[in-house]
C-alpha cells in the first residue's frame, strides 16, 4: 500500500514537471517566434514586412467599388443617354477600354506612373509588373510601394489600376455615337500611355513635379482622388474628341432614362471607394472623404434640380442624375482635404457651374460633346480642384487653404490645373492627328444613320 502511494506521488510530480517544462517551452518558443515575426509594414519599414490586414481588407474592397463604376456603372449611365441604336457600342466601349487599359497598366502604364523616375515620368522597374513579391507561399511578407506603405504592392496596383480604367472610359461619352470602334481603341491606347500615365505620374509619383508628398515638388497641388488625373483629363481629352470629329449628323433624347439611373446610382456607390479609397488606409482620412462625398454630391444633385426646374419649368432624371455625377467629380480632389463646410460649398458650386457648361458654355462654342464629358468632368473637376485651394483644412488633409491664411495653395492649384489642361489638350490632338491619318476617325454617314450596333458590331438592342 505505502508503496503504491510513493509510486503515486512520483509520477504526479513527474507530470507537473513535463508540464511545466511544457509550458515553458512553449512560452520561450513564442517568445522567439514573436522575436522572428516580420515587422510591420509602414514608415521606414518597406521590406520583408507584414501588410496591415485592416487596410489591405478596405482597399480589396475599394478595387471592386471602383471597378464597378466602369463596369457596369459607368456603361449603364452613358448608355441610357444614347439613343437605341448605339446602345451597344456605348456598353462596348466601357467594356472594352476596360480589358485594354488591365493591359496597358501591367505591362507598362503603372510603372510610369508610380514607380520613381524623374519629375516627369516614372522608371520601367515594374514593366510586365516584374518583382511583385507574391503574398501566397510567403508567409504573408510583402514589399510594399512607399506610396501605398501598409498593404501589398498587388493591391496598390489593382486599386490604381481601376482609376486608370474609368479615366479614358470617361471621355467616351464625347464621342458618342460616331467615332470609329478601332480608332477608339488606338486613341485610348496611346492616351493612357502618352498623357494618363506622366500626369498620374506629376500629381501622384513619389517624385512628380506636383505631388504634394514629394519634398523636392515644384509646385505642390492638392489632388486627393482625381480632380486633375481623371477629371481634367477626361474632359478636356474628350473636348478635343469632340472638336475634331465634329457634331453628329441626328441627335434625339435619352433613350431610356431608367438605365441612366441605374448607372448613376452605380457610380455614387462606388465613389466611396474611389474618394474614400484614396486614403489607402482604412483610418480618419478615409471616414472624412465618405463623409464630404456624401454631402457635395447630393447637394449638387439637388443645386443642378432647382436651376433646371427654374429654367426648364421640369426637374429631369438625367439631369439630377448630371447633377449627383458633378458633385462626385468636384468633391474628388477635396475629399482628403475638406469638411462638411467645404463640401456644401463645392457641391453647390458643381451644381451651377456644371448645368451651365451642359447648356449655355455648349451652345456658345457650338461643340457637339454627346454626354457633356467636358461639361461635367472638366468643369467640375477645375471647381473641386480650385475650390480645394480655398476650403482646405490642416487638420484633416496637412495643409491649409485660403480660408485658413493660405493663399499660395489657391495659386498652386491654378497652377496644377491650367498645365493639366494644356499638355492634354495638345497631346490629345496630337494622337488625334495620328489616329485619323492612319485609321480613320469617324464612321461613315450611312454607318451613323443606320446606328453603330448594326455597323459597327453586327448587334442590335431589342
Amino acid at each position: 500500500m505505502e508503496s503504491g502511494k510513493i509510486a503515486r506521488r512520483r509520477l504526479a510530480t513527474s507530470v507537473v514537471a513535463l508540464v511545466g517544462v511544457a509550458a515553458l517551452w512553449l512560452a520561450l518558443g513564442d517568445l522567439a517566434f514573436a522575436d522572428d515575426a516580420p515587422p510591420a509594414c509602414g514608415g521606414k519599414i518597406l521590406e520583408k514586412c507584414t501588410p496591415n490586414s485592416g487596410d489591405t481588407a478596405w482597399m480589396l474592397t475599394s478595387v471592386a467599388l471602383v471597378l464597378m463604376m466602369t463596369i457596369p456603372g459607368l456603361g449603364l449611365f452613358y448608355g441610357g443617354m444614347v439613343r437605341k441604336k448605339n446602345v451597344g457600342d456605348t456598353v462596348m466601349t466601357s467594356f472594352a477600354v476596360t480589358c485594354l487599359v488591365t493591359i496597358l497598366f501591367a505591362i507598362l502604364t503603372y510603372s510610369m506612373a508610380f514607380r520613381a523616375g524623374s519629375p516627369f515620368v516614372g522608371g520601367l522597374d515594374r514593366m510586365f509588373l516584374k518583382d511583385i513579391l507574391s503574398d501566397i507561399g510567403a508567409g504573408g511578407i510583402g514589399n510594399p510601394n512607399p506610396l501605398a506603405a501598409t498593404i501589398p504592392e498587388s493591391v496598390y496596383i489593382c486599386f490604381q489600376m481601376t482609376f486608370a480604367i474609368i479615366t479614358p472610359a470617361l471621355i467616351a461619352g464625347a464621342f458618342a455615337e460616331r467615332m470609329k470602334f478601332s480608332a477608339m481603341l488606338w486613341f485610348i491606347g496611346l492616351w493612357a500611355i502618352f498623357v494618363y500615365a506622366p500626369i498620374a505620374h506629376w500629381v501622384w509619383g513619389p517624385d512628380g513635379i506636383f505631388a504634394a508628398g514629394n519634398d523636392d515638388a515644384w509646385v505642390k497641388v492638392l489632388d486627393f482622388a482625381g480632380g486633375t488625373v481623371v477629371h481634367i483629363n477626361a474632359g478636356v481629352a474628350g473636348l478635343m474628341c469632340a472638336i475634331m470629329l465634329g457634331k453628329r449628323v441626328e441627335t434625339g433624347p435619352a433613350h431610356n432614362m431608367v438605365l441612366t439611373f441605374i448607372g448613376a446610382s452605380l457610380l455614387w456607390v462606388g465613389w466611396f471607394g474611389f474618394n474614400a479609397g484614396s486614403a489607402v488606409t482604412a483610418g480618419m482620412q478615409a471616414g472624412m472623404a465618405m463623409l464630404v462625398t456624401q454631402i457635395a454630391t447630393a447637394v449638387a444633385a439637388f443645386t443642378w434640380m432647382l436651376v433646371e426646374w427654374a429654367l426648364k419649368g421640369k426637374p429631369t432624371v438625367v439631369g439630377i442624375c448630371s447633377g449627383a455625377v458633378a458633385g462626385l467629380v468636384a468633391i474628388t480632389p477635396a475629399s482628403g482635404f475638406v469638411g462638411p463646410v467645404g463640401a456644401f460649398a463645392i457641391g453647390i458650386a458643381a451644381g451651377v457651374v456644371c448645368y451651365w457648361g451642359c447648356t449655355g458654355l455648349k451652345r456658345m462654342f457650338a461643340y457637339d460633346d454627346a454626354l457633356d464629358c467636358f461639361g461635367v468632368h472638366a468643369l467640375g473637376g477645375i471647381v473641386g480642384a480650385l475650390l480645394t485651394g480655398v476650403f482646405a483644412v490642416k487638420q484633416y488633409g496637412g495643409t491649409a487653404g485660403v480660408l485658413e491664411g493660405n493663399p499660395g495653395q489657391f495659386v498652386n492649384q491654378c497652377i496644377g490645373v491650367a498645365t493639366v489642361f494644356i499638355y492634354d489638350a495638345v497631346v490629345s490632338l496630337i494622337i488625334l492627328l495620328v489616329v485619323k491619318m492612319f485609321v480613320g476617325l469617324r464612321v461613315s454617314e450611312d454607318a451613323e444613320r443606320e446606328g453603330l450596333d448594326l455597323a459597327l458590331h453586327g448587334e442590335v438592342v431589342h
